[in-house]
């Protein structure tokens, strides 16, 4: 597949995408706070509208200024708190009825959000960790995946966790926010790691993908593994059907 470039997903507005308008003025729609990136984004991923078209989810997106990868994963910036809550604030006055955000990281901000907003609140994929069977986890960063988030997060104690390999083309992309990725590369980083965590942890039974740039690979990730795959587009599919 080659490099993939920023501005890459589909722009013109599909019969599907019309149709998803219309369904969000009836029942609102999905609204994503998204980090203040450039990296590509390609179908499957939380910030390509391809991906909840597919789904028949209406979505929103509303960039949060100043909210880099670096700032939000490895510095876990308390500062964003309030730019975020005020990003959903504005969505749900559009007529937003789910607000999710576009890095797991942001469990961090779930409970204060939750309590800011009246409408349902997902920030990360991993809080669905409790809700199942022996689950591990695949981030983004474990150097930055404290114990402290993932308690706030609500994961188990014990839940294993692996991270992708610093450095690599999905890491180092993402993480200094280029606007090219390999996505063969960045694929093959990705399932490594999830190989990785269910060799170093064979009882694991569900793998949980914390990285929201991680969903394009997971038909990937379960051939390699034979475990099932749970992520934030399937945690926003569950909650969304709930609430229509």
């Amino acid at each position: 597949m080659g490099f993939f470039a920023a501005g890459s997903a589909p722009g013109k507005k599909s019969p599907s995408g019309e149709r998803q308008a219309e369904r969000a003025v009836r029942q609102g729609f999905l609204g994503v706070l998204m980090l203040d990136t450039r990296f590509p984004r390609p179908p499957g991923d939380i910030g390509n509208p391809a991906t909840f078209e597919a789904l028949g989810i209406a979505v929103r997106y509303l960039t949060v200024t100043g909210a880099s990868p670096m700032r939000v994963v490895r510095e876990g910036d308390p500062a964003l708190l309030e730019p975020f809550i005020a990003a959903a604030r504005t969505l749900v006055a559009q007529g937003a009825s789910l607000i999710s955000t576009s890095c797991g990281f942001l469990a961090a901000f779930q409970a204060d959000m939750a309590a800011a907003l009246d409408v349902p609140v997902v920030t990360s994929s991993l809080l669905q960790c409790a809700d199942l069977d022996a689950p591990g986890v695949l981030t983004f960063d474990a150097q930055s995946l404290t114990p402290g988030l993932l308690r706030r997060a609500g994961v188990p104690p014990g839940t294993p966790v692996q991270g992708i390999a610093p450095g690599c083309e999905f890491h180092t992309r993402l993480l200094y926010n280029h606007d090219q990725l390999d996505l063969d590369e960045a694929e093959c980083n990705v399932v490594d790691a999830a190989q990785e965590l269910v060799r170093r942890h064979p009882d694991v039974r569900t793998l949980v993908l914390e990285c929201t740039n991680m969903p394009p690979y997971r038909a990937a990730i379960e051939a390699a593994t034979g475990r099932p795959v749970r992520d934030i587009v399937t945690l926003l599919q569950a909650n969304w059907q709930r609430s229509v």
